[in-house]
């Protein structure tokens, strides 16, 4: 008796845990969007076009700016970073009052691997649902699991990738690598 208690309680945890796993896939905000590793942004400094340009944030996550060398980027949300550089311009008394700007050029790519016509890398649009992202590797092949895949997803450089599973409707984000499974008959 005491063994079965053992068993239902640790199959409620793993369902609790499996659940909590599975919300925050599908309630992450796409709206605030962070930066990371194979970004493009277009940072516009407003009356200083050479400033100005676009910059692909690093393996590490950072940015090689002019004249302020490396800025870091990752983790930020546009608005943060523009903030960033303006106050490292105003800083260093290369300008005063700057104002800056930063806008996501490219995305990184999403991956979608398993159960679909062509697997691979496919750029990321904001909105993207795992069931157009499907759409874009050709559908599914007759064997895949239509209802649900599993999803890797790194949220930042400071935390370890965490996996979970996600409905069509689910929201993506760059850097997510898309399984979807095969159904057994």
């Amino acid at each position: 008796m005491m063994m079965q208690a053992v068993g239902v309680t640790a199959l409620l945890a793993l369902s609790c845990c499996a659940s909590a796993r599975e919300q925050s896939f599908e309630t992450v905000d796409a709206r605030v969007y962070h930066l990371g590793p194979g970004d493009q942004v277009r940072v516009i400094t407003y009356n200083d076009p050479q400033l100005s340009n676009t910059f692909t944030v690093s393996d590490n996550g950072n940015i090689d700016f002019p004249l302020l060398g490396v800025v870091p980027a990752a983790g930020a949300a546009p608005p943060e970073l523009a903030a960033r550089i303006s106050a490292s311009l105003e800083k260093k008394g290369i300008l005063t009052q700057p104002s800056v700007s930063v806008e996501v050029a490219q995305y990184r790519p999403i991956f979608i691997l398993g159960e679909v016509n062509h697997p691979g890398q496919y750029p990321y649009q904001p909105g993207m649902t795992m069931l157009t992202a499907v759409a874009l590797a050709g559908g599914f092949t007759y064997r895949a699991v239509t209802s649900h895949a599993t999803d890797v997803r790194q949220e930042d450089l400071s935390t370890a990738p965490h996996e979970g599973r996600i409905s069509r409707a689910t929201v993506l984000l760059p850097g997510d690598v898309v399984t979807i499974d095969e159904r057994f008959f």
